[in-house]
């Protein structure tokens, strides 16, 4: 079977209202790994929480399947999960340092995505986007129950509330796992929640559909500036084709 290959790019930013970025992400192509992690706004930390994320992941090395390399990236995740929890250990009763993650992994013609958290992965197929991930948010749970629509949504009281991170994760509610097949012209799009907030979905379409992943990043990012996002916005964009 023909081998794709795939050219990424990624860039982050802090946004227009904080003077720390707690975003981090990580971009291992010769290994098949694209990360993003948001440090927890509002918490001690978060920028040395996603930081962690990405250099723990930074190690991974070359595997045999595609089952066996999620397995050793989530057990990389566990690991920094139980070193956040042990960190908190001094600090006043419920503290959390934590960080939402996202990450694509890919091996031959097969990938997988991992998540925890409000940190998203959007895959382009032909002229359809479609978002892989479901927010590990309150309101999510809300439209799931049927309380909340979603146009009402970004104005709710739980908007940001997020149901899972790493550094608060339980052995019940860890991560969530999904698996596609991979293929040629595929296009794939990770971005914290920084981005979403403030650029809409055919937004992103469009840009995937249109540039290269170094221009998508640098102008989606670009908009999310001119919207005056209060909050750090991260891009990752990976395309896929056939070796030659």
């Amino acid at each position: 079977m023909t081998q794709l290959k795939s050219i990424s790019a990624s860039k982050s930013h802090l946004g227009t209202v904080r003077k720390l970025n707690e975003d981090s992400c990580l971009a291992l192509p010769e290994r098949g790994l694209w990360v993003v992690a948001d440090g927890m706004g509002g918490h001690q930390a978060g920028d040395y929480a996603s930081q962690l994320i990405v250099n723990t992941l930074g190690s991974v090395g070359e595997f045999r399947s595609l089952g066996e390399f999620v397995g050793e990236v989530e057990s990389l995740l566990l690991e920094v999960n139980a070193r956040l929890v042990d960190d908190t250990a001094d600090l006043p009763p419920g503290s959390v340092i934590g960080s939402t993650v996202v990450a694509l992994l890919t091996f031959n013609r097969q990938a997988a995505f991992l998540w925890a958290g409000d940190s998203r992965v959007y895959r382009l197929r032909g002229e359809e986007l479609r978002q892989l991930t479901r927010d590990h948010s309150e309101i999510e749970e809300l439209i799931a129950a049927g309380e909340v629509t979603r146009e009402t949504a970004e104005d709710h009281p739980s908007a940001n509330v997020i149901t899972r991170a790493v550094g608060a994760l339980t052995a019940e509610d860890a991560f969530e796992i999904g698996i596609t097949d991979l293929r040629p012209g595929d296009r794939f799009l990770l971005c914290s929640d920084g981005l979403y907030r403030v650029v809409s979905s055919e937004e992103m379409r469009r840009h995937l559909a249109a540039l290269p992943p170094d221009e998508v990043c640098h102008r989606l990012i670009e908009l999310a500036l001119a919207r005056q996002c209060s909050d750090n916005v991260t891009v990752i964009s990976v395309e896929f084709s056939a070796s030659d």
